[in-house]
């Protein structure tokens, strides 16, 4: 009797884990896949090429190495897998993924899951796009507008908020589309925008790049493994690891836009201290004012 095929591996685990087998040129081909997964893939070889800064042989040599006749066949594989993974809902997750035995407890299963998202991100974020998107954020853009999802929203809040505590001119549009239009309409030149989009990704993150784009901002977007497709125009494209039984983690992504925000506060200098001073400031006046029997009705506003 012979034993039952074995299961294909994602492509993307596939790349990562043969890394060690390739000629330098192919691993910069490689990092290149990994780094923009799956858009770079998408794209032309010569487009490829281009942006691994190799050529189209050496492309084609690395598909060859994976187990690939062509292009086209690359390319067929690489769309299943992210519509695959695009169109998993949390409920087809929880069925199709059960715990396995263990004597550990569920809750410990899951600490641990969630604490390799986090280690994984020093594998999925490259180390240069991130230094790109600091170097954005700190250079005096004229002014920042952050937005997110359905869910990714809640991240997306507590980025603009910390970093409306180091830069000045920091916007956080819950409506992108809607009532916060204006936040993007004001976008130009010099300014940037932070989108979340991940997956199940939606429409409205890509019009959103897409209008920011038109009205000259460079884009910052931040987005799961499998990537929305809004990286197709956006100029810094951050990936986390996002899997989790039944709903999606955000456990990386929020430690990726805490480092952010760190690096943000360090790449400032003194101009971040001091506008931490003077929130500080607004901060104790408004604790002193509810403090003194102000009504209700302002403390709303």
């Amino acid at each position: 009797m012979t034993d039952p095929p074995a299961e294909e591996l994602p492509l993307r685990e596939e790349i990562f884990q043969r890394m060690d087998e390739l000629t330098p040129t192919e691993r910069k081909v490689a990092r290149t896949l990994l780094a923009r997964y799956p858009a770079a893939g998408l794209e032309s070889t010569a487009a490829l090429a281009a942006a691994a800064g190799t050529s189209k042989p050496t492309v084609l040599r690395l598909l060859a190495r994976l187990g690939f006749g062509s292009y086209p066949d690359f390319q067929k594989r690489l769309r299943t897998e992210a519509t695959r993974s695009m169109s998993a809902s949390p409920l087809s997750r929880a069925r199709a993924r059960r715990p396995a035995p263990s004597d550990d407890s569920v809750f410990c299963r899951a600490v641990e899951l969630r604490a390799q998202l986090v280690t994984r991100l020093q594998d999925t974020v490259p180390p240069g796009e991130i230094e790109r998107a600091v170097s954005l954020l700190t250079g005096r853009p004229k002014h920042v507008v952050v937005s997110g999802g359905y869910f990714s929203r809640l991240i997306a809040r507590m980025l603009a908020m910390q970093l409306d505590q180091l830069i000045p001119n920091v916007d956080y549009a819950g409506e992108p589309l809607g009532a916060d239009v204006g936040k993007y309409l004001r976008a130009g030149r010099d300014s940037v925008a932070v989108v979340l989009d991940l997956r199940r990704h939606e429409l409205t993150s890509r019009e959103v790049v897409s209008m920011a784009k038109t009205c000259g901002a460079s884009v910052i977007l931040i987005t799961d493994e499998s990537l929305s497709p809004a990286a197709d125009e956006a100029d810094i494209v951050l990936p986390v690891a996002v899997d989790g039984v039944p709903f999606d983690s955000f456990a990386a992504l929020l430690v990726l836009t805490e480092s952010l925000a760190d690096a943000v506060f360090h790449g400032a200098g003194e101009a971040a201290v001091a506008r931490m001073a003077d929130w500080e400031r607004s901060v104790h006046i408004y604790r002193a004012f509810r403090g003194s029997g102000a009504p209700d009705s302002l403390d709303r506003s």
